[in-house]
């Protein structure tokens, strides 16, 4: 019998032989149980996992990151779920204020949000938008679901949420080749998620929409004082949100079944 009420922690994975161990590593040793739901990796990420044995591992066909989150949580059994990412790890502080927070759960408190500290290109990014960048991650079981756009998930709750102290570190990007190929990825699902959703094409959107983009991380947020790192983030958030606008014209004006960097699992609803 545990001391403290049951938790449960949530990841899906693709291709993560990479991240995965040291994922697991950082919540292996407090965690009741580990849910990996994974969508038919092709590296080593199904033999790395299965070595642990607080984890249950499973595939599903990937038909969307909310949903396959949606599908991770409802397979957990622990009265509180922590949700989380294949390319981050739970800092000691964090696991800390999780424990506490089991021991003692504030009265009315169904969630709670977490500070997320991104690792990029060697430095700790703390300006720009991306630091703290509270989320909520932990959540008592059946109290909210994923929701939002793909692939830009939010975890909703069905009640009152606190934040808890220590970082959620994620490691972004191996490098900007990596970037740059994230960026074309996650471009694509959003412009088809919006297509879908029977949003319009806007030139005005496509014209000034990056150039806000850039100044609002680089100069608004402060991205400056990330140095080069800031900048390359500006940079790449205008590219990021140019592309969703330009893909969401070319998947409405032109006979485009879906963008062509995804695979047969996305496709136009209309």
């Amino acid at each position: 019998m545990t001391s403290h009420p049951t938790l449960s922690v949530a990841i899906i994975t693709y291709n993560e032989e990479e991240n995965i161990q040291d994922c697991l590593n950082s919540v292996k040793d407090w965690a009741d149980e580990i849910i990996v739901l994974d969508s038919f990796s092709s590296d080593r990420t199904a033999q790395i996992c299965t070595k642990f044995p607080k984890v249950q591992f499973s595939q599903h066909p990937f038909d969307g990151h909310v949903q396959q989150k949606n599908r991770a949580m409802a397979m957990c059994s622990g009265e509180w779920i922590l949700s989380i990412d294949a390319d981050e790890r739970v800092s000691p502080l964090l696991k800390e204020s999780i424990l506490d927070l089991l021991q003692n759960p504030p009265e009315g408190i169904v969630g709670a949000k977490v500070p997320r500290l991104t690792r990029h290109m060697n430095r700790d990014i703390r300006h720009g938008g991306w630091y703290p960048h509270y989320r909520y991650r932990l959540i008592r079981k059946g109290m909210g679901t994923w929701a939002g756009e793909n692939p830009h998930d939010t975890l909703e709750l069905r009640g009152n949420g606190m934040k808890l102290r220590g970082d959620l570190i994620h490691l972004s990007f191996k490098d900007l080749s990596d970037q740059v190929k994230t960026i074309n990825n996650f471009s694509s699902i959003a412009a088809l998620a919006r297509y879908n959703k029977g949003k319009s094409p806007s030139y005005f959107k496509l014209l000034f929409k990056p150039v806000s983009k850039f100044l609002e991380i680089f100069l608004i947020k402060r991205g400056f004082l990330d140095g080069f790192q800031g900048f390359v983030i500006a940079v790449s958030s205008s590219y990021s949100t140019f592309l969703k606008e330009a893909k969401l014209f070319e998947l409405s004006k032109l006979d485009l079944k879906k963008p062509s960097n995804l695979s047969a699992q996305y496709k136009k609803l209309r």
